[in-house]
């Protein structure tokens, strides 16, 4: 199927560089064929944020979007800092010493998903062809190497890969661009950036583990608009990351926590870290009488300016997430996927609307990577450069403080940039060089095991297909990964997929595919990277709902 543009991936990146594009050509009179492939049951199904929101990008590609009824409503109240000191004390940071990018007034607290299920709505009015339930698997490449478009993958492939009465071949997809937007860490984006080299010169791409529940609490003690951000406990002074709780929407609490990749103990659980964390008499009031409605979880990006690849090459580009423009110092990162998508959008127009023959298929769009060089996401990237490095070299509380003073007294203009050449997965210190962390019990109440989770996430795969999990050298789990560090995949994953067991006296690596939430966490932080998260059968994975 031949189109003008193929964007990967039903996310906000994706779909603002989809209607953007549409709406070019409907302001200009022009035929343009847009075509967009989500992996997921339909739009929104996948998507996983917070969130708190910046609606400015929203509303340079829809200026209307409050009288078209886009689910952006509630609007920030109250906005609280808290340091945790241990399991039971706290201190409130004054909003005199948070720095000004974490400051949410005027912003709003959403549901991704739901602002994803809206947009495409608003792609479809435009005429793009929008299809939930199809994975792009591989990358088709022409003869001269330039990117030609995607292939879905095939569905209806049993575990054995024979076809099954229901098989159906996937689609050759192919465009004059392609335009990945596949989230943190996607699957083809990770191919191409190492294939055209993208990252030379840049620290590689730093990741945290994203674990979060929707709650729905007692009309009484809902307080929409309030945001609730945590540092410290558990996670200590050497683990980077922090917690969230927002008020939203219908008597709705959003409540996570946000685990750095790069700490060192690997008997850590970021799920259970996350479960201990909603007992602090500070997160606990608030969910007290509530019911846990939904989970999920996702990997973000964390590299920030450092790990910005090359944005382009021949046949494509890269947006959002799949680039890597999350803002740690907002702890955000929409409305760049937004903006981003939108650039792209106008930068591709531009070319598709020559006739020269050197902007033809095959042509690197180089604009598209000026234009964000130019742009508020290049700005605002630069500005907060340093703080992950601080934060991962001097830990939470002093590194914090030095954040305040780089973002607050500098503004992020300090006279140097601090680097991160090591890749998250290379922190982890020996199994015999720490203590293992022994976690309490869940109560069925503030805490949950992981399976429970995992049943809220909605998550289904067709039990009858090969595993999307690859492993590169299946004897390495037991023979080295478990040895050396205890086999984490056991505890950073946050669904249980992967389980050492023990069959006939022999210890064994199991993996349990059909529970894989897409969070991509054993693809980066594997010690060996020897397991490879590819693409399920279309339309596989959690169904997210209000996330």
């Amino acid at each position: 199927m031949e189109f003008d543009v193929i964007v990967v991936g039903g996310g906000p990146a994706g779909l603002a560089t989809a209607c953007r594009l549409r709406q070019l050509a409907i302001e200009h009179g022009q035929e343009l064929s847009v075509c967009l492939v989500e992996k997921g049951s339909e739009i929104g199904a996948h998507i996983l944020s917070g969130a708190v929101f910046e609606p400015d990008a929203l509303t340079e590609l829809f200026p209307d979007w409050k009288t078209q009824g886009a689910p952006v409503t509630t609007e920030v109240q109250s906005d609280e800092f808290h340091y945790l000191r241990g399991a039971e004390k706290s201190s409130r940071i004054p909003g005199l010493f948070i720095p000004p990018p974490v400051r949410n007034r005027g912003h709003y607290i959403i549901s991704l998903g739901n602002l994803c299920r809206w947009l495409g709505e608003q792609a479809e009015a435009l005429e793009v062809n929008v299809f939930p339930g199809f994975a792009a698997s591989e990358v088709l490449y022409d003869d001269e190497g330039a990117v030609r478009g995607v292939i879905t993958g095939d569905m209806g492939v049993d575990k054995q890969g024979q076809q099954k009465p229901e098989y159906q071949a996937g689609y050759e997809l192919m465009g004059r661009y392609t335009v990945f937007a596949e989230g943190a860490h996607g699957h083809l984006g990770k191919q191409l950036i190492k294939r055209f080299g993208l990252r030379q010169g840049q620290d590689p791409q730093h990741y945290g583990l994203g674990i979060k529940e929707l709650w729905t609490v007692p009309v009484e003690q809902h307080r929409p608009g309030t945001v609730v951000h945590t540092l410290g406990w558990p996670l200590g002074s050497k683990n980077s990351g922090g917690g969230f709780l927002y008020h939203f929407g219908d008597q709705y609490v959003a409540t996570g926590l946000i685990v750095s990749l790069k700490y060192e103990n690997p008997y850590l659980s970021p799920f259970d870290e996350f479960q201990r964390w909603k007992h602090h008499p500070i997160i606990s009031a608030h969910l007290s009488g509530g019911e846990r409605v939904g989970y999920g979880a996702r990997a973000v990006n964390k590299g920030g300016y450092q790990s910005l690849p090359k944005l382009t090459f021949p046949g494509g580009l890269l947006v959002g997430c799949d680039a890597g423009f999350l803002n740690s110092a907002k702890i955000k990162g929409s409305h760049n996927a937004l903006r981003s998508g939108r650039l792209a959008a106008e930068s591709l127009y531009e070319s598709l609307k020559q006739t020269d023959p050197s902007v033809q298929q095959g042509h690197d769009p180089v604009a598209y990577q000026t234009a964000i060089e130019q742009s508020p996401i290049h700005t605002e990237m630069y500005q907060s450069r340093n703080v992950e490095p601080l934060l991962a070299r001097y830990g939470n509380l002093f590194g914090s403080a030095l954040v305040y003073i780089d973002q607050t007294l500098f503004r992020g203009r300090m006279p140097f940039t601090l680097s991160m050449p090591k890749p998250d997965h290379q922190s982890y210190l020996r199994a015999d060089q720490v203590e293992p962390i022994i976690y309490p019990k869940p109560d069925g109440v503030l805490s949950f095991d992981k399976l429970s989770s995992v049943f809220l996430s909605n998550t289904y795969h067709e039990e009858d297909q090969p595993s999307h999990l690859k492993l590169a050298d299946p004897a390495i789990p037991i023979q080295i990964n478990l040895p050396t560090w205890a086999e984490p995949a056991q505890r950073y994953c946050p669904a249980g997929v992967y389980e050492v067991i023990e069959e006939e006296g022999t210890q064994v690596f199991r993996i349990n595919a059909q529970n894989c939430v897409h969070c991509k966490t054993c693809d980066i932080n594997d010690p060996s990277q020897n397991i490879h998260w590819t693409t399920p059968e279309g339309g596989g994975g959690p169904n997210y709902t209000n996330m």
